[in-house]
C-alpha cells in the first residue's frame, strides 16, 4: 500500500489539514524534525517488546530492554531513535518505495502500570503521536482506559496496535511479514476467531467514545481509528504499525514538526553519576537545539537553578537512552528531537520529569525561572497525620500518592530523593503506628541513614522497591500484621465479657481467697478480673484459675469447668453455691469491645451488663 495512497485516522481529535496562517509561516521556516511517538498501554500488553522489535532493525541489533526493566515492567520514560534509513527500509514494501519525509523517528516508552498518570501525562505531553499496545485477547483493562483519558486530554493522535495475534487458535506468523500478507494466508476458522476478538474490542473502544476499524479496511479517517493488528513477539504486522504512525504524522502534524525554531527545550528523564563524567542527566530536546557552553535552566528540589552545558552526548545506532552503556559518541550540537546526555555543573537537585529549558539571553531566563517554580511544586495532598513517601522522580511520586489516595491512605510529607534523618524523624513522630512507615519507590536511603533502615534494629518500618504494586502489596500486608498484634496486644488487656455459675458441691475453701468451682456459662474469664453478682453487687477479684486436671491457666473459656480462687468474698455470706455472677467490665473497655469480633453470646453479655451499669450511669460504656 504506497506511502501516497495512506489516510490517517485521527478519530475524535480535530486535526484536520489546515491552510499555513502568516502567523505560522515563520515557524515552517525551520526544518523537519522526527516525530515523537509515546507507547502507552496497560502492563504486560507488550509495549516493550513493540519497542525491542523495532530496537532490532538494521544492523546495530541490541540487547532487549524486557530483560533489564524491574519484573518485566517499564518504570521510567525511555527513548529510542528509529533512524530514517532503516525505517524507510522496513516499510518500503508498505510505501512502494517512497521515502518518508521524517528524518526518523523517536519513540518514549512510558510505563504501563495504571498508576503512573503523572509520568505517563508527561509522556503524552512531549509526545507529538500515540502508539496504543492493546492485547487483542484481554482487551481493554484499566490501565488502557486511563492512557485513553490521557490521549483525550492531550488531544494527541494515536493508532492502536491490536498485539499478540499470534495467541489467537491456529494463526500462523511470519517474521517480518505485514499483517496484509498475513491474513490472506489464515484459514477461514482463524479468521473467525480473529473477527471474535476484533468485535469485542470494537464495541469495548465505543463505549469510551471510540471508532475504531482495521486500518486497512478505513475509508474515512477522520471519524475512525486504526487499528493495527499485530505480533510484536514473532514481529508479524511491526511495519505495517510504522508506515501508519509516520503517515499519521506526516500528514497531519507537518506545522507541528516544522515548529522547531527559538529556545531549546526538553524533557529530563533521569540524573546519572557517570563514571568520567560526573553528574549527568538524560534529556529529550523536543523543540530548537542545544550547543555545547549554553546556559540552560532546570527545575530542581528547591526550585529553579540555572548552569551551562559541558558535554553532550547522543546513543550510537539503535541504542536505548537507558541501555547505552558506552554506546555513546559526543557531539557540540544537538537538534530536535533526539536523545541526548548533558554533563553540566550542579545536577544534584534536579528532578526527574521536569522541562530544560535553553537560557542564553536574561528574557529567556527570566520566562524559565517563571515556569520553573510552577513545576517545581509537587502535586500530593499532604495532611497532619499520615505516612512519609520518597520517589526518584516527580511523576514517580505522585504516582504513588496516587494509589495511596484510592487506599484512603494519607500522606504527611511526599518528597524526591534518597531518604534521610528528617524522613525517618517524621515517620517517628506519627500518632498512628499504622503511619510509622516510609514508603520509597526506586529510592534507598542515603549514606547516613540506610543502615538505619535495615535488619530487625531498623529505626523505622521501610518499604521500597522499583514497582508501585509491590510496595502496596508489601505495604499492605504490613499493615494488617502490625493491626492484627495491636489487636492481640489489646485483646490481653481487655477484659472481656464473661457469665458464670457457681456449681453445688464444689467448695474447696470458705475464704482468703474462697475457692470454689465454677462453669464458664458464656463469653470468658482471666485472672485479674473482677466479677459481680446478676444484681451488680460488686464480689471480688479472680486470682488463679486451675482446671479438673489441676493445671494452672490464665483464661477459661463458655463451657469450661474451674476451680477459681476469688478475693474478698466468703462462702455462706457474699457468694453461696448456685449463684451466677458477671465479668465487671470497666466502661473504657465496653467502648473498645464494641468495635471487635465478639460471638454472639458474648454480645448478649455485654449488652447485659451494659444494661445494669447504666441503671447508675446512663453515660456507662458509651
Amino acid at each position: 500500500m504506497p506511502i501516497a495512497k495512506l489516510k490517517i485516522p485521527i478519530g475524535e481529535f480535530d486535526m484536520s489539514e489546515e491552510e499555513v496562517s502568516p502567523e505560522n509561516e515563520a515557524k515552517n521556516l525551520g526544518w523537519q524534525r522526527q516525530p515523537i511517538v509515546s507507547v502507552l498501554g496497560h502492563v504486560d500488553h507488550g509495549k516493550t517488546s513493540v519497542l525491542d522489535h523495532f530496537r532490532s532493525l538494521g544492523s546495530e541489533r541490541q540487547a532487549s530492554v524486557m530483560d533489564r526493566e524491574a519484573g518485566g515492567i517499564t518504570q521510567h520514560i525511555g527513548a529510542t531513535e528509529v533512524p530514517a534509513k532503516i525505517l524507510n527500509e522496513t516499510c518500503a514494501a508498505m510505501t512502494g518505495g517512497k521515502d518518508f519525509n521524517s528524518p526518523g523517528l523517536l519513540f518514549i516508552d512510558t510505563p504501563g502500570h495504571h498508576s503512573f498518570t503523572s509520568l505517563r501525562s508527561r509522556g503524552g505531553a512531549l509526545a507529538d503521536i500515540a502508539i496504543l499496545v492493546v492485547d487483542i485477547m484481554e482487551g481493554l483493562q484499566p490501565q488502557t482506559i486511563e492512557s485513553l483519558r490521557i490521549l483525550r486530554d492531550k488531544k494527541t493522535p494515536f493508532v492502536v496496535a491490536a498485539n499478540k495475534v499470534d495467541r489467537i487458535h491456529g494463526w500462523r506468523t511470519e517474521a517480518g511479514r505485514s499483517f496484509i500478507e498475513s491474513w490472506s494466508s489464515q484459514r477461514e476458522d482463524v479468521h473467525q476467531l480473529f473477527e471474535e476478538r476484533y468485535w469485542k474490542l470494537l464495541g469495548q473502544f465505543s463505549e469510551h467514545g471510540f471508532n475504531i476499524e482495521r486500518y486497512d479496511k478505513i475509508r474515512d479517517f477522520k471519524s475512525n481509528l486504526a487499528m493495527v493488528p499485530c505480533s510484536a513477539k514473532d514481529g508479524e504486522g511491526l511495519q505495517d504499525l510504522l508506515t501508519v504512525t509516520v503517515g499519521l504524522a506526516e500528514r497531519f502534524l507537518e506545522e507541528r514538526l516544522r515548529d522547531t525554531l527559538g529556545d531549546g527545550e526538553g524533557t529530563v528523564l533521569e540524573m546519572k553519576d557517570e563514571r568520567g563524567l560526573g553528574k549527568t542527566i538524560d534529556v529529550i530536546l523536543n523543540r530548537g537545539e542545544l550547543n555545547v557552553g549554553d546556559t540552560i535552566t532546570l527545575v530542581g528540589s528547591d526550585g529553579p537553578f540555572t548552569t551551562h552545558i559541558k558535554g553532550m552526548f547522543r546513543p550510537k545506532g539503535m541504542s536505548e537512552m537507558r541501555d547505552a552503556g558506552d554506546r555513546w559518541e559526543a557531539c557540540d550540537n544537538a537538534v530536535a528531537a533526539c536523545g541526548l546526555k548533558i554533563v553540566a555543573p550542579n545536577l544534584e537537585n534536579v528532578l526527574a520529569g521536569t522541562t530544560l529549558r535553553q537560557t542564553n539571553s536574561d528574557e529567556a531566563k527570566a520566562i524559565a525561572q517563571k515556569e520553573a517554580f510552577k513545576e517545581a511544586k509537587i502535586s500530593v495532598d499532604i495532611a497532619e497525620e499520615g505516612v512519609v513517601i520518597k520517589a526518584d522522580t516527580v511523576g514517580g511520586l505522585e504516582a504513588l500518592a496516587f494509589e495511596l489516595d484510592k487506599m484512603e491512605i494519607p500522606i504527611r510529607m511526599a518528597t524526591v530523593g534518597p531518604v534521610n534523618k528528617r524522613d525517618i524523624i517524621t515517620a517517628q513522630c506519627a500518632d498512628d503506628t499504622l503511619n510509622q512507615v516510609i514508603l520509597g519507590f526506586s529510592v534507598k536511603g542515603n549514606t547516613e541513614v540506610q543502615p538505619k533502615l535495615e535488619g530487625p534494629d531498623a529505626e523505622i518500618k521501610f518499604i521500597s522497591a522499583d514497582i508501585i504494586y509491590r510496595i502496596l502489596e508489601e505495604f499492605e500486608e504490613w499493615r494488617d500484621t502490625t493491626k492484627a498484634e495491636m489487636d492481640a496486644a489489646a485483646r490481653e488487656n481487655l477484659v472481656y465479657p464473661g457469665h458464670l455459675l457457681y456449681l453445688k458441691d464444689h467448695t474447696f475453701r470458705n475464704k482468703g481467697p474462697a475457692i470454689v468451682g465454677m462453669r464458664v456459662l458464656g463469653g470468658r474469664v482471666h485472672i485479674g478480673q473482677k466479677i459481680m453478682k446478676l444484681d451488680g453487687t460488686p464480689i471480688g477479684q479472680i486470682k488463679s484459675l486451675r482446671t479438673r486436671a489441676s493445671e494452672d491457666v490464665k483464661q477459661g473459656h463458655q463451657g469450661e469447668e474451674l476451680a477459681v480462687a476469688v478475693m474478698g468474698p466468703t462462702v455462706g455470706r457474699q457468694i453461696e453455691e448456685g449463684d451466677e455472677f458477671w465479668v465487671d467490665i470497666p466502661s473504657s473497655h465496653a467502648k473498645r469491645l464494641r468495635k471487635l469480633d465478639l460471638t454472639p453470646i458474648e454480645e448478649e453479655i455485654l449488652e447485659e451488663i451494659t444494661r445494669l451499669h447504666r441503671k447508675q450511669d446512663h453515660f456507662w460504656g458509651r
